[in-house]
């Protein structure tokens, strides 16, 4: 795996973890309504199931990509199409959001420990499987179809994208936090970030597949 590959794997992950979806939306849902640090726990509980997943795509994707190139190169394609699946659901549903963003200040839990929103949202992506569906599309993509360490390769992946996902999720909870009665103001600002999640899935998945 070579440096400009990785760096390519961080642009897109940067690109994916900023573009809005239900994780995002939570988030910065929480954040606004219980404050930064309430934001922060619950941003490293949905890092964290990360690792979970990557251990995954290791024990079933790494076996194909080392013994099969055609089944690498169909997987390749599969997961670049279930991108452009993805961005046509968040499209879709860009149309159908409300004006404003919508906070739920009755069922705000602001007694709840950190801990406990920290596990909430490692079971929120534990218990999800279409993250694990999008790291067998995504995490291949990045792996050369000859390589001796894909498993190795692909722990790597997972944990740079843990990494940064608790970075930005940090910064959204903690610029959440900051301004919040600014955000409670926007209009269609959940149109805005729906279409923003469709176009960055489609550009990303049509990358993939040139490259």
């Amino acid at each position: 795996m070579t440096l400009s590959t990785i760096s390519y794997f961080l642009i897109a992950s940067v690109l994916l973890t900023i573009a809005p979806g239900p994780d995002n939306m939570y988030l910065l849902t929480k954040s606004i309504a219980d404050g930064t640090k309430k934001g922060v726990a619950l941003s490293c509980g949905l890092a964290s199931g990360i690792i979970f997943h990557t251990t995954l795509v290791i024990l079933g994707v790494a076996a194909v990509i080392k013994e099969s190139p055609f089944a690498f190169a169909a997987l390749k394609y599969i997961g670049a199409a279930y991108l452009i699946f993805l961005s046509y659901l968040a499209l879709r549903g860009a149309m159908k959001k409300s004006d404003k963003l919508k906070i739920e200040s009755k069922n705000a839990d602001k007694n709840s420990s950190y801990f406990s929103l920290f596990r909430r949202g490692l079971l929120m992506n534990i218990l999800n499987p279409k993250v694990l569906l999008f790291f067998l599309a995504f995490l291949p993509q990045f792996i050369s179809s000859d390589s001796d360490h894909a498993s190795l390769q692909i722990a790597l992946l997972g944990f740079l994208f843990s990494v940064q996902t608790i970075i930005i999720f940090s910064l959204i909870a903690i610029t959440a936090g900051k301004i919040r009665e600014l955000l409670l103001s926007i209009k269609n600002l959940p149109r805005i970030l729906g279409f923003m999640e469709g176009a960055v899935l489609a550009i990303i998945a049509v990358i993939l597949v040139i490259e």
